[in-house]
């Protein structure tokens, strides 16, 4: 609009040339001069022209806004909103030429204001009782606001905010633009017993944050009011006993000194060549791949002597006398055998022909980990000793032992693609029918239903800051639409420390089997499975079962973790990213099952149930096809 008066004025005032000097436009007899804000015209010109600038200035169109909100939804603190906002006599029939958004306005900090984009729709698609001229055919909206991951994937910062909708429209037919912020206008009505409210939670490795959310109608302004209030916040390392600070400085010493030096004693004693440990930082029994290595060896009644230290989290402090038992074990040991991640072990320096071996609990390669994500937000020093130690690791198929040696830092020929011991079960019938038996006795309202199990990964760089947004699903509108015919399992990741409870109203459909131990048991009786960065993924594809990828967050989860493939081309499924799209893809089964045999062919070598037999065979009677290990 501001450009278009200067011109005119320019040309009123007949002049043709001009040039520039710094940021303003200036004329060479210098009548009027203009910046990006303001036009001057020198006194003695503007008596003269003063009636056609006035003239000029009528001439331009009013701006009154038409806008109401005509649908609005909540979905724990996440909005799905829907309207149409235009400007009376200016054409919105250009899809390009419109941009709407939500302004977030500070009531006590005006000047702190945050911007959403709007998606432009037709006006048509809003399906509108009375008609609106196809004039404004691009005046429709809709937009989803999740208040817990707002600012950079962290909740709505605490205060109180006025909401308000916000156009820019830019008309072709005469070169202007229009923009035009207003108040969203009376959605009580559109609010259960007129407000909403959610809890909100962030996870860090130095903070945890819970927050209360409230949306209700400030009647004063005409449109609604968002309030965020802090609960709590707290750091978790200092809750956790695992923590140096919450352990006396005499265990400190001990942990840090006397183990490693009880260990390097222990050295000097003959190395048991039939000796076997098993230990493990995550598992207090002997289960997952332990347990199926642990059942071949006895089978085959090898003369081996069997020890064990587990403990069932990474958190939970030893002994004293544990860890000098755990010093003597690693130290005197022809086989240690790991399963997972073990800080304590990664500083000790191997004997010479002892075997550190790495039964690592995932299958296949899919996001990245380890030392594949030096640089990466949680990712490891360069200088780490993490993992580098290991004498053996094994994999399901040689074509992902690259990225295990890349992940572990190891050389590729220490890389064993012997199978992984635990999907051994998904070729033995009898166990998977003693399995299902078991969990229908135990779970009887399983029965006569079909079996969604939603098994996510967890969010976050670690254990101590895991959580998953449970908000991203609509329960409600899965339980109205699935529940005649299936009932849905939540297996949610252990790390994952953010509350979750099952509404009561749901109850009937919802159940959550987070505690359940192996996840492997509860896939033979699931009939679709929903993850999303998971490897279970690699197991349920031996079943030739349909699956869903629910990545709602893949370009957040693509550019902070990565994947080793193409996430598009690697998932055997389809990818979905909200729940209308979890419930299309069951009620049209439209799985793309066509995708699940190449995907088990590429990762895995042997289908045989064998992997647990190749281990043993390779790794600890070193015997079989590409092993040159030391027979000493």
């Amino acid at each position: 609009m501001l450009t278009r008066l200067k011109r005119k004025v320019a040309n009123l005032l007949g002049i043709q040339r001009k040039r520039s000097i710094g940021n303003n436009n200036l004329l060479y007899n210098d009548p009027i001069t203009y910046d990006k804000e303001n036009i001057i015209i020198k006194k003695d010109y503007l008596r003269e022209y003063l009636p056609e600038i006035q003239e000029m200035a009528e001439q331009l169109p009013h701006l009154i806004p038409k806008r109401k909100v005509t649908n609005m939804s909540w979905n724990g603190a996440t909005m799905t909103i829907k309207g149409y906002f235009y400007l009376d006599n200016i054409p919105l029939i250009d899809e390009d030429l419109v941009r709407k958004s939500l302004i977030f306005v500070n009531m006590k900090k005006p000047q702190n204001q945050f911007e959403v984009s709007l998606k432009d729709v037709k006006i048509e698609s809003l399906q509108l009782r009375n008609n609106i001229s196809s004039y404004y055919e691009w005046a429709g909206f809709t937009g989803k606001v999740n208040f817990a991951t707002f600012s950079n994937n962290k909740p709505l910062y605490e205060g109180q905010y006025l909401v308000h909708i916000k156009i820019e429209v830019f008309d072709q037919s005469n070169g202007s633009q229009y923009k035009k912020i207003y108040p969203l206008g009376n959605i009580q009505s559109l609010m259960h017993q007129g407000f909403q409210s959610a809890k909100m939670e962030y996870f860090s490795a130095k903070k945890q944050q819970k927050f209360n959310l409230l949306a209700t109608y400030d009647s004063n302004f005409k449109t609604m009011k968002i309030t965020s209030t802090k609960l709590k916040e707290f750091d978790p390392s200092e809750l956790s006993p695992n923590n140096s600070k919450n352990r006396s400085i005499v265990y400190r010493i001990f942990n840090r000194t006397v183990f490693p030096i009880s260990y390097k004693l222990f050295c000097m004693l003959p190395l048991k060549k039939n000796k076997v440990l098993f230990t493990s930082d995550s598992r207090s029994d002997l289960s997952g791949n332990f347990h199926y290595v642990y059942e071949e060896m006895i089978k085959r009644e090898l003369h081996l002597d069997y020890h064990f230290m587990l403990k069932s989290n990474i958190s939970d402090k030893r002994s004293y006398k544990n860890l000098i038992q755990l010093a003597y074990h690693l130290a005197t040991s022809k086989f240690i055998l790991l399963d997972d991640f073990y800080p304590e072990v990664y500083p000790l320096k191997i004997r010479k022909h002892a075997e550190l071996i790495q039964l690592w609990h995932a299958v296949g390669a899919f996001k990245t980990f380890g030392y594949s994500r030096i640089g990466r937000p949680g990712g490891p020093s360069p200088s780490s000793k993490n993992h580098k130690n290991y004498t053996k690791a094994i994999v399901s198929s040689k074509n992902v032992a690259k990225h295990y040696a890349e992940g572990f830092g190891i050389d590729i020929e220490n890389i064993a693609a012997t199978g992984i011991p635990r999907t051994d079960i998904f070729f033995d019938k009898n166990y998977q029918d003693q399995i299902k038996a078991e969990i229908y006795e135990e779970h009887p309202y399983l029965r006569g239903k079909k079996i969604i199990t939603f098994a996510p990964t967890f969010r976050g760089n670690g254990q101590q800051s895991a959580h998953f947004p449970i908000d991203v699903l609509n329960l409600h509108d899965l339980y109205n639409e699935l529940k005649d015919e299936y009932v849905f399992i939540f297996k949610i990741h252990p790390f994952v420390k953010n509350d979750f409870t099952i509404p009561y109203e749901y109850s009937d459909f919802f159940y959550n089997f987070s505690d359940y131990r192996e996840i492997n048991d509860l896939l033979f009786v699931t009939d679709i499975l929903i993850t999303d960065y998971s490897s279970v993924c690699f197991e349920f594809a031996l079943l030739n079962k349909p699956m869903l990828f629910f990545a709602f967050d893949i370009l957040d989860y693509v550019q902070k973790r990565d994947f080793y493939y193409d996430y598009h081309s690697f998932i055997p499924g389809p990818l979905v990213r909200s729940t209308s799209e979890i419930i299309e893809t069951i009620q049209t089964q439209n799985f793309k099952m066509q995708k699940i045999k190449p995907f088990v062919k590429y990762f895995f070598d042997d289908l045989d149930g064998k992997s647990s037999a190749r281990v043993v065979d390779r790794l600890i009677l070193q015997e079989g096809e590409d092993m040159d290990i030391s027979t000493q």
